[in-house]
């Protein structure tokens, strides 16, 4: 079995309603399910967190870091 596990259960996270530590048959297939939630967590989520996917033998992890954020807040007046 190889699961699919988020590092630390964000706010967002939480209130999603998606489930961790999702457990898959095959390899490809909890690599799939663990990008495509890495994508969707790091579009509709809060934008305070970035994901990504880390294998770690039959775990698949995906890693929580805060996002870092360029000197410019995009309105325009910062140059």
């Amino acid at each position: 079995m190889f699961k699919v596990t988020v590092e630390k259960e964000c706010g967002c996270f939480r209130k999603s309603g998606i489930e961790n530590n999702q457990e898959f048959s095959s390899k490809d297939n909890a690599l799939i399910q663990a990008m495509e939630l890495t994508k969707d967590m790091n579009n509709d989520f809060c934008q305070k967190h970035e994901f990504k996917v880390v294998e770690d033998g039959n775990n698949i992890v995906i890693k929580v870091d805060e996002r870092v954020k360029s000197g410019c807040c995009g309105g325009g007046h910062c140059s």
